[in-house]
């Protein structure tokens, strides 16, 4: 369960960061992000550039793939990882939910849930290491 949730996790993030870069087209922006086009722009009135940035690169799609890898590492090495990773990407999978109804958050939630339920099964059984 565990590693299914690392996968599916990992998964979710490379999947929203490379559709961001190349199905919505952010990727035609990167010579405006490396030019220093950017530096001073402000948030509150964002260029299709710096939107396009937010969207990929500085989503939460790379860092997705890094917690879901991590995930598979600790369970690799027979580590229980914390259950505070479920719960913050699970409330954070349903705010997300809320606020935009068409994101993928039941696969969200799936590995979420994967992520707790193995979680428990291995501390019942004893693997968990403190």
């Amino acid at each position: 369960m565990i590693k299914s949730a690392g996968w599916l996790l990992a998964l979710l993030g490379a999947a929203h960061t490379l559709l961001a870069l190349t199905l919505e087209g952010a990727a035609r922006h990167a010579g405006e992000w490396f030019s220093g086009a950017l530096w001073g722009e402000d948030f509150s009135d964002m260029s299709p550039a710096n939107s396009a940035l937010w969207l990929s690169l500085e989503s939460f799609g790379p860092p997705l793939v890094v917690v879901g890898l991590t995930v598979l590492w600790l369970d690799h090495r027979g580590i229980t990882p914390p259950p505070f990773i479920a719960w913050a990407l699970g409330i954070w999978g349903v705010v997300d939910a809320v606020i935009l109804i068409t994101t993928p958050w039941p696969l969200f939630l799936l590995a979420n849930i994967l992520l707790l339920v193995g979680g428990r099964r291995t501390a019942s059984r004893g693997n968990a290491i403190p």
